[in-house]
């Protein structure tokens, strides 16, 4: 049965989505216009990304630091590109108390310019490189349009920021980053996705270039979920971050930053949710395994305790809704959370020497042996859970992929079913400006020695240089 305080899907996406938020209890709108309150499940999510891609930081030998939350305004406009680029979105503090300050702070939007300006401070060597810092915590941007997770005006993520000797090593670092976020897309978020390089118009302000991570929808609609960016030495001369190098001549060092967002909750909605609720991959979930017992016969809660204890044993986290409520009450609220499995224990199930486990991804149910391998059951399920999730994922991706060789077929496709539109382009901001007048698409990113689909570009017909995935963005 539909939970009814869910508004279908393939009737208002939009609401849909909006629905799956408040009914899951993620995030609640608060009485500052553009932010939202993280409400208990909606953290909890955000601590598990951040707990998991923590370790991955760490492995690849990155520290965790913490910068200002505000920049003088003479800081910030170092960087040219950079204050052009996030101008119409800082939020400016001009007082502080009763007093009128001096120079202008803003609000981190990102925080290149206070890294620089420590850089500039403590690099003196290349004995000191590389440095590879990541910092967690929340910036504001001044979005006029806002969205639960999708868009706001506060919203939390992770910029790392990284100093090294090199060009070389400080572009293996982008790339490597990168991989970092689509190991962590498909493996944990069970998200398929692209990757490549951002057109020039469409780069982090101020980065030589930037690559990206871009994931598609349900309903077809693209979101940039991740960017690493390459500085080169442009930061570096802006702040004068020099080091002695390996022949004690001064030289300028090279940065990159990468960053994803809690954007990443509302991938995970508009990607595996459903008219029931939330969908959780079980490897991201917080809570992977929730035991409903059905009755309170000192029987039931014995093999409650029973299966409790035993899946806590093997690490498997595990909760047990004891409460008061009707066992009907308790399976849709465990639905709509989006526990990725239920084990329902029952005096009914009991005398059948039986109990039931029901996948929230499909909704069924499967029965098992009481005497069964519990731990091997469920660590099996659970595995097969989060594959077929992604391969759901996959298939609706490549379903919603198309190839387009000139304007027409690219707004017969926009028009019909918006999805990934593969098509070659010339390099002409003219023409990329060209595609956006149908419906917004934009260029995705660019594919790297990827095979060419035509020789002419899609807009113009002139010979085409890169093959560009294109799409419409949140």
């Amino acid at each position: 049965m539909k939970n009814e305080k869910i508004t279908s899907r393939e009737v208002d996406f939009g609401k849909w989505y909006t629905d799956v938020v408040r009914a899951a209890h993620l995030a609640s709108y608060s009485s500052v216009k553009g932010c939202i309150i993280f409400e208990p499940n909606g953290y909890a999510l955000w601590e598990k990304m951040q707990s998991v891609m923590d370790g991955m930081f760490r492995e690849t030998g990155h520290s965790n630091v913490y910068m200002p939350l505000l920049i003088p305004e003479s800081l910030l406009q170092k960087e040219s590109e950079l204050i052009e680029g996030f101008a119409p979105e800082v939020a400016w503090v001009t007082q502080g108390g009763e007093k009128k300050l001096e120079e202008r702070l803003c609000i981190r939007p990102t925080s290149e310019t206070l890294f620089s300006d420590y850089y500039h401070n403590v690099v003196k060597s290349y004995r000191d490189l590389p440095l590879k810092y990541n910092q967690w915590c929340s910036v504001m941007r001044w979005e006029k349009e806002t969205r639960p997770f999708l868009r706001s005006r506060e919203f939390l993520w992770q910029e790392g920021h990284t100093v090294h000797e090199t060009r070389e090593e400080a572009e293996e670092e982008t790339k490597q980053m990168l991989h970092v976020y689509e190991t962590f897309f498909k493996d944990y978020l069970a998200i398929p996705v692209i990757t490549g390089k951002k057109t020039e118009k469409e780069k982090f302000a101020g980065a030589e270039y930037s690559l990206t991570v871009e994931a598609l929808m349900y309903n077809g609609i693209a979101l940039q979920s991740g960017t690493s960016h390459f500085f080169g030495d442009k930061f570096a001369r802006a702040y004068d971050i020099r080091f002695k190098d390996r022949n004690n001549q001064d030289a300028y060092c090279y940065q990159t930053s990468w960053g994803t967002t809690t954007r990443m909750i509302g991938a995970l909605i508009m990607v595996h949710s459903d008219d029931n609720g939330l969908v959780l991959p079980p490897k991201i979930a917080p809570v992977p395994v929730t035991i409903i017992p059905i009755g309170e016969s000192d029987e039931v809660m014995e093999q409650v305790d029973r299966i409790c204890h035993l899946l806590k044993e093997a690490k498997i986290k595990v909760s047990v809704d004891d409460s008061k409520k009707s066992p009907g009450f308790k399976f849709a609220e465990a639905e709509v959370k989006g526990i990725p499995l239920r084990i329902e224990v029952g005096e009914r199930d009991l005398k059948n020497k039986k109990i039931t486990m029901v996948r929230r991804d499909t909704r069924e149910k499967i029965s098992y042996d009481l005497d069964c391998d519990i731990v091997a059951e469920v660590t099996s399920l659970l595995d097969t859970i989060q594959s077929d999730m992604y391969q759901r994922a996959l298939k609706r991706r490549e379903d919603l992929t198309f190839e387009a060789h000139n304007l027409e077929e690219v707004k017969e496709i926009m028009d019909k079913q918006p999805g990934f539109i593969h098509a070659m382009w010339c390099g002409d901001p003219a023409c990329e400006a060209k595609m956006k007048e149908i419906r917004g698409t934009k260029s995705r990113c660019i594919l790297e020695n990827a095979k060419a689909i035509d020789d002419h570009c899609v807009v113009c017909g002139k010979k085409a240089k890169h093959h560009v995935v294109w799409g419409i963005q949140y």
